[in-house]
């Protein structure tokens, strides 16, 4: 595999990740940078991670992986989805409330993982090519850090925008990720 085309492929994988990380941004009050590349690093890592361990798998087990990756993808973002639009709809009866300088670790990580289930059963299929295994999981790492980091700042100038429903819209755009995870997969088989 060229270089260009792992680096097509890097940046095809980050767009998940640019979506959510962009819910995200619009969610948090006003969003430094260090925070969005706390989010990047975070996103990036387990996107990066993903790969390796699809490919470590590899033969064994990817009929398996593959047979449920969307699934897990699907019901992973729309429980985050959902519960970011509680969340929002919350915000929105309530007395008006500041939003959050950062979000935690484990609803960053979970939202990654969800995001990055795609990377996962990539890896699976390159296992089945000669490629360089730790390039290409750099390289999905380093676009996914640089998508996400990017995705909260363009986040920041949204969440202002949406006000209250910053979140509803956040959730919203998660579930629609992973409704567009699990009907390009149901598409691949028709």
């Amino acid at each position: 595999m060229t270089f260009i085309a792992t680096l097509i492929l890097a940046f095809g994988m980050s767009m998940d990740a640019f979506a959510a990380a962009l819910g995200k941004g619009a969610t948090l009050h006003r969003p430094n940078f260090k925070e969005a590349l706390r989010t990047g690093v975070i996103f990036g890592a387990i996107e990066m991670i993903t790969p390796l361990i699809g490919w470590a798998i590899g033969l064994a087990a990817s009929r398996y992986i593959m047979a449920w990756d969307h699934w897990v993808a699907f019901g992973l973002l729309s429980v985050l989805g959902a519960r970011m639009m509680m969340e929002g709809f919350r915000q929105t009866t309530e007395e008006p409330c500041e939003a959050p300088q950062r979000h935690g670790f484990m609803v960053l990580a979970l939202t990654a993982v969800a995001t990055s289930l795609d990377a996962l059963a990539v890896g699976v299929g390159l296992a089945f090519l000669q490629v360089n295994i730790v390039l290409t999981a750099l390289t999905i790492g380093a676009a996914t850090t640089v998508m996400a980091t990017t995705g909260v700042m363009v986040g920041r100038f949204m969440g202002p925008l949406l006000g209250k429903w910053a979140e509803v819209l956040g959730g919203v755009v998660l579930i629609c990720i992973g409704s567009t995870i699990l009907i390009q997969h149901l598409e691949l088989f028709r």
